[in-house]
C-alpha cells in the first residue's frame, strides 16, 4: 500500500500558491493584449481603407469640378447632371472624413488592457 503524499505545508506552499496566481494573471494579461493587438490591427486598417477613401472621394471631387467648369464654358445644357456629380461625389467625400475624424477622436488602443491593468492596481492598493 502506498502511503498519500502530504502537500508541502507552510511557506513553501503559500509562495507556490502565490507564484501560481501571479503566473495565471499574467498569462490572462498577455492573452487580452493579443486578442487587442489584434483588433487594433484591424481598426488601423479599417482607418487606413477610410482615409484612401476620403483621398480618392476627394480627388474624384476636385475632377469633377474641374470638369463641369470646363464643360459650363462648352455645352450648357449638361449642367444639371454635373451639379449633381458634384454634390454627390462632395457629400460622399464628407461623409467619409467625417466618420475617419469621428474614429480617430475616439480611438483609445488597448483601452481594455488599461482598464484591467488599472483595476489590478486598484486591487493591489487596497488596504486589507
Amino acid at each position: 500500500m502506498q502511503e498519500p503524499t502530504n502537500q508541502p505545508a507552510g511557506v513553501f506552499a503559500s509562495l507556490r500558491r502565490l507564484l501560481q496566481t501571479v503566473l495565471a494573471i499574467v498569462q490572462n494579461r498577455l492573452e487580452l493584449v493579443l486578442v487587442e493587438a489584434q483588433e487594433e490591427r484591424l481598426q488601423f486598417f479599417e482607418t487606413l481603407l477610410l482615409a484612401g477613401t476620403v483621398i480618392v472621394l476627394g480627388a474624384i471631387t476636385a475632377g469633377t469640378v474641374i470638369f463641369t467648369l470646363v464643360a459650363l464654358c462648352i455645352h450648357a445644357e449638361r449642367f444639371d447632371l454635373l451639379i449633381g456629380l458634384v454634390l454627390v461625389c462632395l457629400l460622399a467625400t464628407g461623409v467619409a472624413f467625417w466618420r475617419l475624424r469621428r474614429r480617430l477622436k475616439t480611438w483609445v488602443p488597448f483601452s481594455a488592457t488599461l482598464a484591467e491593468l488599472k483595476k489590478d492596481k486598484a486591487c493591489l492598493e487596497q488596504k486589507p
